[in-house]
């Protein structure tokens, strides 16, 4: 799309496109969405019905890293057959390839500010989304189970899920291993873990898991 084109009429998906561009090249979010607009030649009144602010699109980022994280796995035929433990595998794997192609934007969007909790606000479209599809596994483990004691409890499952993402990620941002590898290991063994803790048997994969981090942290 020609610049004369986008200042007409901008998507999303330019904006954000701009947006990412931006800060990369300049180490720093726009000051403003006048300066934003004026240097990709976008009318404000056209990025006001797209975006509110400039905070906006940094949460629209992260919730199009999901909706396309959930695309790519719908997008396989055998995931609708996998066991809840292997969708939430295939789900944590595709997303952090999703980030491994923007690990640039990713560091720079979640070590802008000083204090972490303020990065994390852009987060908060996509934390709703990671629990819901957490909830609807176990809510779908649930409707099989004919006993009300082998039960899981969703609410408190999907908040599991999310304190695990936030660990990847965290663990992700700092590994340094070819291909992250090593994130690949802590997907696997945290996934199993919290499914254990599901099912009442944590001590084998809790004890692993934590000499696992041991070694990665503090060796």
């Amino acid at each position: 799309m020609t610049a004369k084109a986008a200042a007409k009429k901008p998507t999303k998906e330019n904006i954000i496109s701009a947006y990412m561009n931006f800060v990369l090249e300049n180490e720093t979010v726009p000051k403003s969405v006048f300066k934003f607009c004026r240097e990709n030649k976008i009318k404000e009144e056209e990025f006001y019905k797209l975006f509110g602010s400039v905070g906006g699109i940094q949460k629209a980022i992260w919730d199009l890293f999901l909706e396309n994280t959930m695309k790519l796995v719908s997008k396989n035929k055998e995931y609708h057959e996998f066991s809840s433990q292997d969708k939430m595998l295939t789900f944590f794997f595709t997303f952090f390839e999703m980030l491994k192609l923007n690990r640039s934007y990713v560091l720079f969007a979640l070590n802008e500010d000083k204090n972490p909790l303020k990065n994390l606000e852009q987060l908060k479209g996509m934390r709703n989304g990671i629990k819901n599809f957490a909830k609807e596994l176990i809510e779908d483990d649930n409707s099989e189970k004919s006993s009300k004691i082998t039960q899981h409890n969703p609410g408190l499952f999907s908040e599991g899920a999310w304190v695990q993402f936030l660990f990847i990620l965290k663990f992700w941002m700092e590994d340094t291993s070819a291909d992250f590898e090593k994130t690949d290991i802590a997907i696997e063994k945290s996934v199993k873990t919290i499914f254990d803790v599901f099912d009442n048997t944590p001590l084998d994969s809790i004890i692993d898991f934590g000499k696992f981090l041991y070694k990665e942290n503090f060796s």
